[in-house]
């Protein structure tokens, strides 16, 4: 059984992302982005909404309960404008895939770490237990 250094380990973790840094789905992830930032109705709204934030922070501050609810209210429509611009929608679904992409990958990596351990040390991987724990529990069932 060979071992690896730390080191090894995140030379393949620089590999494994330059991998993915070169799918289809942040491909897509990149150009969608690059179009959001080159379309000025979203620009604008962007603007306004982060210009109504901090509004809302300086109302809040001072207890300016209506005044804030109303820039509360301002700030959801703009969002809601700004989700209805397909370029827009395009892009949160690019975010989506690629956070499964990576999610998908992590829980395979655990997955098999896991696997492994069971199987290196004689486990039964149908129980999800490693050799140790099932030589405990014989012992215990004696």
């Amino acid at each position: 059984m060979s071992k690896y250094t730390k080191e090894q380990i995140m030379e393949k973790t620089n590999e494994l992302a330059k991998m993915l840094a070169e799918t289809d789905e942040v491909d897509f992830f990149k150009r969608a982005e690059a179009s959001i930032n080159q379309n000025e109705k979203v620009q604008q709204l962007i603007k306004q909404i982060k210009l109504l934030q901090k509004e809302s922070v300086n109302l809040q501050h001072y207890q300016k309960h209506e005044a804030y609810q109303e820039n509360e209210r301002k700030i959801d429509e703009l969002m809601k404008q700004l989700d209805e611009i397909p370029i827009v929608q395009e892009f949160k679904q690019s975010q989506v895939d690629v956070n499964d992409l990576l999610q998908y990958i992590s829980i395979t990596i655990s997955n098999r770490v896991t696997d492994e351990i069971i199987t290196s040390t004689g486990g039964d991987l149908l129980k999800g237990e490693t050799g140790s724990a099932l030589e405990a529990n014989a012992k215990q069932n004696c």
